[in-house]
Order: structure tokens, then C-alpha cells, then sequence
């Protein structure tokens, strides 16, 4: 039978050179990995708060990262490979794993600073009344997708990391018949430029040139 919601962080480990990479020129890969962390444990803080929803930290590429340990001791989450595949391949089995034993997940990357308890409680209040629910990214792609029910056509095949990837979700979801809601969009952080998004205190000191 299923039970309360689920919400699914989905993250890679915070290992410097392998995450973060476009933020390299301007933060070092010692740098950008810090702020990845602290991005990390941003979105698990967040989503520990929201009341009666499990929360699981769904990582690659590997989940013996001391840093991974140390934070889901702290918080008492439960550690998830992503597995293999691109990145829809991985949340739609995220979903569909999830979705077995909880009666709505939302699922939530590491990339958005303003996303906080709050969004988190009215996506999942949002899934009360509809099939899925998102937050656009203002890059084009988006930072939250929430769902009652697996739904592949949502994720298989799309070509991520680009403009149109929320605009190719919605016409995906129409063809599918899916009733969605949208939360307002946020920023997200994958480039120098988003820097300025980020809280002045979780930026590490800058690279000299």
C-alpha cells in the first residue's frame, strides 16, 4: 500500500573535477566541488523540514563518498544509487521505484539556492490535485518535477541541458494526457555568469587569474 510522499534529491557526489565542471574557470575545481556541497546540503536541509514526506538522496557515481555518509547520518536520509543510463533513463526508474511504496514523489536536483521548505510543501500540496507538478528553471529546463504516477514519455528521449527542455516537457505531458501544475520559475546554477544567484557566503574564494 502506498504511504506519504517522497522526495528524491538527486545529486552527484561533490568530488572536485567531476562536478561543476563550467563553474572550474571561475571557482577552481576545488571551489566549484565546495559549492556543490554546499548546494548539496542546502536542498536535503530543505527537504528534511517539509513534515511527513520521506526523503532519499539519490547519487552518482558512487555513494561511498564520506561526504554522502556524513550527510546522511546527519540528517537520517536514506542513500540511493542513480544507476545507470542518461539522465531521464534515471529519473523515471528514480520514479518508478519511488512510486512503488509512496503515494507522490517530487524529485529535486541541487542547482536551485531558492528553492526551499516551502516550494517543497506546495509542489506536494500541488500533487493533490493534479498528475504532475513542476518548477520551470529560467534557463529553460526546470528544477522540480513531482508525479503521482511513473510516466516515461515525461523523460525518455529528451535531449537535456538545454533551453527547451520545459517547453518539450509540456507538450509531452499534453500528448500524455497528463493534468499538471506549475510553481513559479527559479534560477539555477551551471554557469559563471549564475554566480551572482548564489548566497555572497557560499561562494568560495575566487580563482586568481
Amino acid at each position: 500500500m502506498n504511504t506519504a510522499a517522497c522526495i528524491v534529491v538527486f545529486a552527484k557526489a561533490p568530488v572536485a573535477g567531476l562536478v561543476k565542471t563550467r563553474l572550474i574557470p571561475a571557482l577552481g575545481a576545488q571551489g566549484a566541488a565546495k559549492l556543490a556541497q554546499r548546494l548539496l546540503e542546502h536542498a536535503v536541509d530543505q527537504a528534511v523540514q517539509v513534515q511527513g514526506a520521506a526523503v532519499e538522496l539519490c547519487m552518482t557515481p558512487d555513494l561511498h563518498d564520506p561526504m554522502l555518509l556524513a550527510l546522511s547520518q546527519q540528517y537520517g536520509v536514506t542513500l540511493s544509487p542513480q544507476g545507470d543510463g542518461d539522465l531521464g533513463n534515471r529519473m523515471h526508474r528514480a520514479f518508478q521505484r519511488v512510486l512503488q511504496t509512496h503515494g507522490a514523489a517530487i524529485l529535486i536536483g541541487t542547482d536551485a539556492p531558492a528553492m526551499n521548505t516551502a516550494m517543497l510543501k506546495e509542489a506536494l500540496a500541488a500533487l493533490a490535485t493534479h498528475d504532475a507538478v513542476f518548477i520551470p528553471a529560467l534557463d529553460g529546463g526546470y528544477a522540480l518535477a513531482g508525479l503521482r504516477q511513473p510516466c516515461a514519455a515525461l523523460f525518455e528521449g529528451m535531449v537535456w541541458s538545454t533551453a527547451t527542455v520545459m517547453q518539450e516537457t509540456r507538450r509531452r505531458a499534453t500528448l500524455a494526457h497528463i493534468h499538471w501544475h506549475e510553481l513559479p520559475p527559479v534560477n539555477d546554477i551551471d554557469e559563471p555568469t549564475d554566480l551572482v544567484h548564489v548566497p555572497p557566503a557560499w561562494l568560495p574564494a575566487p580563482v586568481d587569474s
